[in-house]
């Protein structure tokens, strides 16, 4: 655990209050309050829900990120924004639940700082793992991630070293078109992908889990997070969204972390692992109103998103940034209703084609990177 701030209590900045993630760890934080004080919030919109926040929690910093028409600018002010909040002396836990490359900085000045960084920002190792290896060694922060998958993972290997993990199988629900056929996606509206089946999310990420592209994202997460390599990380649809997910040890024993499907304890666990501490918010696990569980493969040919974006993890370099990049720009467009659903892989797709073999070796390339597979995609449709 980090060090406690001078009032005896962990201070925690909550980036991106107002979005999905934000809120859920201020109900979590909220309840918690003989353990954590939240000492810093953020957000880039919702500006009367920020201002009920710092009422109700009364932190020392409240940082909105206004938006700009001009990029470059926008970046910019966010990003002082965010790390302002991050690298606070009163802030012991970075609960970082930006949307998109945006989370970068911040995590990376955090780590440096010597900062616990409570991860839903997958975007920042996708487009960055290195860096953040990088910044972990040279600042000793932590990364330890929200994301439920993710959660499920180090609470299984936790106490195991690395060398007896056989292989790790994150379960996707298999979002709201598990179930079309390929000419009915060629249709799919925004309120048809928005309407998953068994989680409540933001927009964004709504849409990339009925690509599947989230999966591809936590693909490449998984793979810095663990240090594994990537033909040992599988991926199966479990549409319940009970099991998070397998771990298999090369005994052959298989260890499968289960719950309720809440964001609330991976958001709790974050906090406060290694220990776990009591929370009657959470509902209990109850098997036989979860039942029954089923398992299916994924179909690659309906959803080649997520095997586009592996592939960009397994090729490293600049192709995982430009597949994050293209990606948001590409969802963008299709939220904005300029882009059929079934484009979206296939802006991907042509972006990874054209730019996979940009120079990546520092943060300014990455950035670079970024930006370029943005305008590649908003070329082909305005996003």
């Amino acid at each position: 655990m980090t060090p406690k701030s001078a009032t005896g209590l962990k201070g925690v900045a909550v980036l991106g209050s107002t979005g999905s993630i934000g809120t859920t760890a201020l109900r979590v934080l909220d309840r918690q309050r003989q353990r954590f004080r939240v000492t810093a919030l953020t957000a880039n919109s919702n500006g009367a829900l920020l201002k009920e926040q710092a009422r109700q929690f009364s932190p020392s910093f409240v940082g909105m990120v206004e938006s700009s028409a001009d990029a470059d600018e926008a970046w910019k002010s966010g990003t002082d924004a965010l790390v302002a909040a991050a690298t606070r002396d009163d802030v012991d836990i970075v609960l970082n639940a930006i949307v998109g490359a945006a989370g970068l900085d911040a995590t990376l000045a955090a780590l440096e700082k010597g900062k616990r960084v409570a991860l839903a920002n997958k975007e920042t190792l996708v487009i960055a793992g290195h860096l953040v290896s990088e910044a972990c060694a040279s600042g000793r922060g932590e990364v330890v991630p929200v994301d439920s998958e993710h959660s499920a993972i180090l609470q299984c290997i936790t106490g195991h070293p690395a060398s007896q993990v056989r292989r790790v199988i994150l379960t996707a629900s298999g979002g709201p078109f598990r179930d079309w056929s390929r000419e009915r996606l060629a249709s799919a509206t925004v309120e048809d992908a928005l309407r998953h089946p068994t989680w409540r999310m933001g927009r964004k990420i709504s849409v990339d889990s009925a690509t599947l592209a989230n999966k591809a994202l936590e693909v490449i997460e998984a793979h810095f997070l663990f240090g594994l390599p990537y033909d040992r990380i599988e991926v199966v649809v479990h549409p319940q969204s009970v099991v998070h997910s397998f771990v298999e040890f090369i005994d052959g024993s298989v260890v499968a972390q289960m719950s309720a499907p809440t964001m609330e304890l991976p958001v709790l666990y974050a906090l406060t692992h290694p220990e776990r501490v009591d929370d009657d918010g959470i509902p209990p696990f109850d098997p036989v109103r979860l039942s029954p569980m089923t398992y299916e493969p994924v179909d690659h040919e309906r959803f080649p998103a997520l095997r586009l974006g592996i592939d960009a993890g397994r090729a490293g370099g600049a192709a995982p940034a430009v597949f994050n990049a293209a990606n948001e720009c590409a969802v963008a467009a299709f939220l904005a209703g300029k882009l059929a659903f079934p484009d979206i892989p296939r802006a991907i797709s042509s972006a990874l084609e054209k730019l996979s073999e940009l120079p990546s070796g520092n943060r300014e390339e990455l950035l670079a990177a970024d930006a370029a597979a943005r305008n590649h995609v908003r070329e082909m449709v305005a996003c």
